[in-house]
This record gives C-alpha cells, sequence and structure tokens, in this order.
C-alpha cells in the first residue's frame, strides 16, 4: 500500500482517498497500485458493495506525477494496470471531484457511475500537448458521454471543461458545494448500498454494455501510448514542460 493512499470502509462502502494534497494528488506508481489492490479487495468481498474516490486537499487529482512516470516503466504498468483495474470494476463507483481532475485525474471518471463535483472544479486532458494519446478509454468515451465537439475541445486541443459545463455535458452527475461534497458523495455511495443489490449490479452490467469495445480500446490506446512516449514530439513536450517554456515542434 501507499502512504498517498487512505483506505476506509464504512457500512459496506470503500473510500479511497488520494492523499498527497502537496503535489495536487498527483500519483506515483505506489499509489496505483494501492488503488488497484483497493479495487481487487473491494470487488471480491460480498458485503462491499460501493467504492467512493476522493481527494484530500484542493485538487482532486492532477494526474501522473510526471518525474515518477518517466523514472522508468514501473510507472507506466502501474497506471494501465489501474486503468485495467478501474474499466473492469462491477460495483457502483462514486467520485468526489474538487479542484484539479488532469489526465487520469478525468479519465477514470468516464468509468465510475455518479460524479459529484464542487464548483471549482476543472478537468483537463493534455495528452496531446504532451505529444502523446488518452487512455482509460476515454477516445471512446469522451465523444459518447460529451458529443464528437466537446470532446474534441478537450482531446485535441486540451481545453479545460469546468463544472457547469461538465454538468451540462453529461460528465458531472450534479454540482455540490466544496464544503460539503465529500458528505454528499458519502451519502449517495450509502444510497447505492440499500439498494437490492443484485438488482443494482445487474442494472449496471446493462448500463455499460458489452466491455468487449472499451477493452480494446484501452488496449489499442495502452499501445499507442508506449510508441509515443518515445516519439521526438513528446520529449520535446516533456523537455519544455520541465525547462517551463513553449515546446517547438517541427513539421517533416
Amino acid at each position: 500500500m501507499s502512504e498517498h493512499i487512505a483506505i476506509a470502509e464504512h457500512q459496506g462502502v470503500v473510500e479511497i482517498m488520494i492523499d498527497r494534497a502537496d503535489k495536487k494528488n498527483a500519483l506515483t506508481a505506489p499509489m496505483y497500485r494501492a488503488m488497484t489492490a483497493a479495487l481487487a479487495d473491494a470487488s471480491a468481498r460480498a458485503e462491499i458493495g460501493a467504492v467512493l474516490i476522493a481527494g484530500q486537499g484542493d485538487a482532486f487529482c492532477a494526474g501522473n506525477d510526471l518525474k515518477d512516470f518517466m523514472a522508468g516503466p514501473e510507472g507506466g504498468a502501474a497506471a494501465f494496470d489501474f486503468i485495467r483495474a478501474i474499466a473492469a470494476f462491477d460495483k457502483p463507483l462514486v467520485a468526489a471531484v474538487q479542484g484539479l481532475a488532469v489526465g487520469v485525474g478525468t479519465t477514470m471518471l468516464f468509468h465510475c457511475d455518479l460524479v459529484y463535483a464542487a464548483p471549482d472544479a476543472r478537468f483537463v486532458m493534455p495528452f496531446v500537448n504532451l505529444g502523446i494519446v488518452p487512455e482509460a478509454g476515454s477516445s471512446l468515451l469522451a465523444p459518447a458521454v460529451l458529443g464528437h465537439a466537446k470532446a474534441a475541445a478537450m482531446l485535441l486541443l486540451g481545453e479545460p471543461l469546468d463544472a457547469e459545463s461538465a454538468d451540462r455535458a453529461g460528465l458531472v452527475t450534479a454540482i455540490v458545494p466544496a464544503d460539503g461534497l465529500l458528505a454528499h458523495a458519502r451519502t449517495k455511495a450509502a444510497a447505492l448500498m440499500a439498494k437490492p443489490p443484485q438488482a443494482l449490479l445487474a442494472t449496471r452490467r446493462l448500463m455499460k454494455g458489452d466491455p468487449a469495445v472499451l477493452i480494446a480500446r484501452i488496449e489499442e490506446e495502452a499501445r499507442l501510448f508506449r510508441e509515443s512516449l518515445s516519439s521526438p514530439e513528446a520529449q520535446e513536450a516533456f523537455a519544455a514542460f520541465f525547462e517551463k517554456r513553449a515546446p517547438v515542434f517541427r513539421r517533416e
């Protein structure tokens, strides 16, 4: 387990708290591994009916810790294992989102059933800006949820989506005052626990549909993601990010 992932359990709901507020809850390989293990444990236990994902501090999740991610293959492997785990998770997922939700901080939400956002929530998928491609099935799910035009603005231009726009587009279930966000999400997770469990799980499976298409897209994204990491574009984009300058991309 990771010191930056806190796991709690209350009346059949497992709560995964991303607890690295000083780094805007950016994710490292150990953090991914801890979340993946928590999902596996929750899936295996009949008494667990739902999982709630939240973040400490003023951000939900700033995406990958880029230094950790680029340090070696473990970061990428852990990230993609988490993506596969959350996509395959068979019980309801609830998220409480405040502040920044960047990269996987946004893409994981496409796999959540209920997403509650504070008014300051800001959703960003800057993959193309970094010379890489989307992950977590977001190239498939973002157009399906948001519509092609809004998804294109986020995925091709890297434009952010604020809470109100995300609510209108269907990414967010409801906007909740920041001081009551986590309590509200916990109440909704508890409400799921009160439902007939077999009917609830069957309804969720029907809503999700055939997982084969999503799984295939996640694997295709992963292949292209790994390839793009070593491209000149990604190398320039990451160098510019760490050097705090504008990138210069060559057209040949």
